[in-house]
């Protein structure tokens, strides 16, 4: 049987992340990817690098400051193995709605001098260092880093089931079975698919799709925001040339893609109120993700329940923002060594709630 040092299950940004920092590691890395890497939740991303989002769990908090202090050097070597710019778009945040007093509130005046136009009536604002880039550059440069560093990528190469041999893992795909020193579970909402035949019962930790509707505009380059504008409700990212990403709803409707336009029409509206200039914008392009979501939206960063096998998804909203953190971790707790940052609370074993029937 043909056998590597680890596979890595799913070609998302998680996927990917964990397999370049493990080849840059000089360790033999294969990864397995059903459809196209980069393809999907990772596509369909808003890239906002929030890692102090007064909406994130407590419990985030450090895995988020270590992947925004990796995030230098990820980028530097993405970029430098895959020729490829990946360059943050915007550098702040003009926020209202739940600050929960952790930043310092600005007047109506300095928000609207940030982004000319804001509606500022019956609001509160405040500013927030965060940067974001365009996932879809990602797309383009992960993939291609990977390769360089040694990665083998397969696609479209379905995982089906993992099963534990004593001091390796075989797995089984489509076109047949592989043996590994180790296989770690990053297929995203796809995660819960995989099988574990060597175990009487599959494991209760579960992950749901959780899906989210998006679209871009196009604006006037007169009236081209410069910084991400957010509230609860809708958040409007800057891409640069006049185009703006406007997101993103969360739907719990399994696998459904659709994309409705009275659910576009709602976020638009949304959007219209914050910066009334939106109303008149012309759509250019809408589709939807599928996030991979936890009942307590936290991600699963861990052993697997069996031996040689982790897990590394449930990241949510924040795929893109972990990234990093989650390939470093992963690849220490492969070597054996503590991680950078305490993973109890992202304890693959801790969720033991059932899939919603619309997830299966």
């Amino acid at each position: 049987m043909e056998s590597v040092e680890v596979i890595v299950g799913g070609g998302g940004i998680i996927g990917l992340s964990v397999a370049l920092e493990l080849a840059r590691k000089g360790l033999r890395v294969r990864v397995l990817e059903k459809g196209r890497a980069m393809s999907e939740a990772s596509w369909a991303a808003a890239g906002m690098l929030s890692a102090h989002d007064p909406s994130h769990p407590a419990e985030l908090a450090e895995l988020a400051e270590l992947s925004i202090r990796l995030y230098p050097e990820y980028l530097s070597a993405v970029e430098e193995l895959s020729g490829h710019q990946v360059r943050i778009r915007t550098h702040g945040a003009v926020m209202t709605g739940g600050n929960r007093g952790r930043f310092a509130a600005i007047s109506a005046e300095e928000a609207q001098r940030r982004i000319p136009g804001l509606s500022t009536e019956g609001r509160s604002y405040w500013w927030m260092e965060e940067t974001s880039l365009d996932p879809r550059d990602l797309c383009v440069a992960l993939p291609l880093a990977a390769v360089a560093a040694g990665v083998d990528l397969q696609q479209p190469m379905e995982v089906l089931s993992v099963r534990s041999h004593g001091d390796s893992v075989e797995v089984t795909t489509g076109s047949g079975k592989v043996s590994a020193g180790a296989f770690v579970n990053c297929c995203g909402a796809w995660a819960g698919k995989v099988q574990h035949p060597d175990l009487e019962n599959q494991p209760a930790t579960t992950v749901e799709p959780r899906k989210g509707q998006i679209f871009r505009v196009r604006m006037p380059s007169s009236l081209d925001l410069g910084y991400v504008l957010r509230s609860p409700e809708v958040y409007l990212v800057p891409r640069g040339a006049g185009l703006i990403v406007i997101g993103a709803t969360e739907e719990r409707v399994g696998f459904d893609r659709r994309v409705d336009p009275l659910v576009i029409d709602g976020l638009r509206a949304r959007a219209a109120e914050l910066w009334p200039p939106i109303a008149s914008a012309s759509v250019v392009e809408s589709w939807s993700g599928l996030r991979p979501g936890t009942s307590d939206g936290l991600p699963l960063i861990g052993g697997a329940g069996r031996p040689h096998c982790w897990v590394a998804t449930g990241h949510f909203r924040n795929g893109i923002l972990l990234a990093p953190a989650t390939g470093r971790i992963v690849r220490q707790l492969i070597e054996g060594r503590p991680p950078a940052v305490p993973l109890a609370a992202f304890a693959p074993g801790r969720v033991s709630d059932k899939v919603p029937s619309a997830a299966l």
